[in-house]
């Protein structure tokens, strides 16, 4: 009885909140925009302009109404204490070795940024290396990137302000700690590969306009030599022809051999390669094409192991002669077979190869030659990665999944013997929570895999809430992982589900083709299927299922939404590409135009508008409780995507569901956001999908 009455009372509260919204009048602006003889009006483009005062004006009063509306939650503070409780845990990172130290990131639980710290043997006393906190009062700035040079006497390192993909560089001593007077900028997307007392990286001309929404065209790679000012770098090679292809730059393990690989999207590339043993030599060009993948292992004297999907969707590792590039002198070392082969690393002079079935990991141990020696044994189903070095037989691995907290192991290779290396302790029985994987049909047959985690004992009576995550892109593939934000939901009664989307890689490039381009209604379609499967198998019911996804998977829950407004009652969705007319126009856009189409394309225009989200709210359609999330530093996903697509839906939406944007400052794609404010964003977000559930948590 007393549920009841606590859920009546919330009921009626929700409804005397939702009386109140008002949402803030948004101008809208004569510009229409002609796609091929279609025309299509953009009301809200001034959104686009993230430095106007006009815009910042609007952000304040929609963030104004929307954390008003957080504060009238009644249980929001508890959810934020309940979380800050299973946040608070100590967070290590695995181990790895640089020159004759050992290093590895910690966090005591609720620090902002996590820490580096040294040893001088791996059972020694630790020490504070650099601690990222340092950077800002606020947490606000991150370690983005880093590399130790061969001897591990120097450390270059990048920071990334805001959570924006914009790097700085800067170099230290590793053996005294001493910062030196290295500072590179306009760096983004870059590796550090280093070569005697330099490295080689990747940058871009400064941007002209607003650096966190002009397009980025015209990378380059240049040569670093430590202690020299970044006007004095060497550029190593640049393609002025092609405005919009990018560069990265690896050495080997030795650094004999210098590797650039180009790219004018999020896939396919191109590769180079170039002998630093000999200076005569010139860049090799092995693939130009741009029609698969090709990721530089390291080489094999003067040979070169490579993972590619060329003739090989699942993947396969070969040899490749740089002085006999062509592909008939190719040499199969592990061929592909009917699993997914996602990463391959050589330690202890044995190659480390983890697959991929059913979205799940395994581990096996090749020699050098390919040929097969043993299989690593994993706790149990879940996600795996590797560290060590080609010269070292001690590897570390991380195991973590779904209710299994990220643990670390030792591992020895040439005994195949795995140790227990850290285990963390977190405050929550685990044992009462089931995970299991069920294989369902979308709209055109196809059978798609779905994790799907919850209380043991769960009553299939369709009155469950339910958290319905996606992605489906990019070759990006969704396998089990740790979320201590999830276990609130858990704990409450909560169904978590995790479909694994065409788009994704988690059946090699097949299956991502199936999800890009002309077909990507089949990624919103298995995610439809997903939730009628939840429904249909009595896990949960339209109104007590929520669901989101991040960037692309903001894309994804825009979309349905659309289609199927009566199939959800709350959407998350996060950082989303909202605008897919306009995406390629800012920043790094123009790279997923291989995934998705470009508006200039009048076929592509056609699937683009007929699904983009912002193109597709339709007026007096009583949409599901929405809260959109983004950041004001977001350079990889501008926040305008997300401005502009919540400014039509609450012109268009009616009925008594909020639709609401949380705009975070300080913060990025999510990259790099420090703890703080990780906690307050994942307090808002659960209480909201509590609140619109009609859920009280328990605390």
């Amino acid at each position: 009885m007393k549920t009841i009455i606590t859920f009546v009372l919330t009921a009626l509260l929700m409804i005397t909140n939702f009386a109140q919204l008002k949402y803030p009048e948004t101008k809208k602006v004569d510009v229409v925009d002609d796609y091929h003889g279609t025309k299509v009006a953009d009301p809200y483009r001034w959104l686009e302009d993230d430095n106007s005062e006009e815009t910042k004006q609007w952000v304040a009063e929609q963030n104004k109404i929307t954390f008003d509306y957080f504060e009238k939650i009644p249980f929001r503070e508890k959810v934020k204490e309940r979380f800050t409780r299973l946040f608070n845990y100590p967070k290590y990172s695995a181990p790895f070795r640089a020159g004759e130290k050992y290093y590895f990131f910690k966090n005591d639980g609720l620090q902002n940024q996590s820490v580096m710290y040294v040893k001088n043997e791996l059972d020694g006393e630790a020490n504070v290396f650099i601690d990222p906190n340092k950077f800002s009062e606020d947490g606000t700035q991150s370690l983005s990137n880093f590399n130790f040079s061969k001897d591990g006497k120097y450390f270059a390192y990048g920071i990334s302000t805001g959570g924006s993909d914009w790097d700085e560089f800067f170099v230290m001593n590793a053996l005294t700690g001493e910062k030196l007077n290295d500072h590179l900028k306009w760096i983004k997307f870059s590796g550090i590969a280093w070569k005697g007392e330099g490295f080689y990286y990747s940058c871009f001309p400064e941007p002209v306009g607003s650096e966190l929404s002009a397009k980025n065209e015209f990378g380059k790679i240049f040569f670093h030599k430590v202690g020299d000012p970044q006007e004095k770098d060497i550029l190593i090679y640049e393609d002025p022809t092609r405005p919009n292809r990018s560069f990265y730059a690896q050495t080997t393990e030795d650094e004999r051999f210098l590797i650039v690989s180009f790219s004018e999207g999020t896939s396919n590339n191109g590769w180079m390669v170039k002998d630093l043993s000999d200076n005569n030599s010139d860049f090799i060009t092995i693939v130009d094409d741009l029609e698969n993948n090709y990721s530089v292992v390291d080489n094999l004297d003067d040979k070169l192991l490579v993972m590619t999907d060329y003739r090989a969707p699942n993947y396969r590792l070969i040899l490749v002669d740089p002085q006999n590039p062509s592909r008939e002198n190719w040499k199969d070392v592990i061929p592909e077979n009917e699993n997914v082969l996602q990463s391959v690393q050589i330690i202890g002079e044995k190659i480390i190869a983890v697959y991929m079935k059913d979205a799940s990991h395994h581990a096996f141990i090749f020699d050098l030659k390919g040929n097969p020696e043993s299989e690593i044994t994993l706790p149990t189903v879940g996600s795996v990665g590797f560290s060590g070095r080609r010269d070292d037989n001690t590897a570390f691995y991380s195991f973590t999944s779904f209710t299994y907290p990220s643990t670390i192991y030792k591992f020895d290779v040439s005994k195949r013997q795995s140790e227990l290396y850290y285990q963390i302790e977190i405050d929550f029985d685990l044992n009462n929570y089931e995970t299991k994987q069920v294989f369902y049909k979308s709209k055109d047959g196809t059978s798609v895999p779905m994790f799907i985690v919850h209380k043991k004992g769960l009553k299939l009576d369709g009155n469950n809430p339910a958290y319905l995550y996606g992605y489906g892109g990019f070759n990006i593939s969704l396998n089990p992982s740790f979320s201590t934000s999830r276990l609130m939901f858990l704990e409450n009664g909560g169904v978590f589900a995790m479909p694994n989307l065409r788009g994704g890689g988690e059946y090699g490039e097949e299956w991502h083709k199936a999800g890009m381009l002309d077909k990507k209604q089949n990624v919103f379609d298995d995610f439809i299927s997903a939730a009628e499967f939840l429904i249909n198998e009595g896990y949960t019911s339209p109104n007590k299922l929520a669901i989101a996804g991040g960037s692309n998977g903001g894309l994804l829950v825009g979309a349905v939404v659309n289609q199927r407004p009566d199939l959800f009652k709350v959407a998350i969705p996060q950082v989303g590409v909202m605008d897919m007319l306009r995406y390629h126009k800012f920043t790094i856009g123009h790279y997923w135009a291989v995934e998705y189409g470009s508006s200039d394309n009048p076929e592509q225009f056609k699937f683009l508008y007929s699904y983009s989200p912002l193109h597709n709210i339709k007026q007096g359609v009583e949409y599901p409780a929405v809260l959109v999330t983004t950041a004001d530093h977001d350079d990889r996903v501008v926040p305008a995507h997300s401005f502009k697509y919540i400014a039509t839906l609450q012109e268009k939406h009616t009925g008594s569901n909020p639709v609401l944007i949380r705009i975070e400052t300080k913060a990025g794609h999510g990259a790099g956001t420090p703890t703080s404010k990780i906690i307050e964003e994942v307090g808002d977000l659960w209480s909201f999908v509590f609140y619109n559930l009609g859920i009280t948590p328990y605390y």
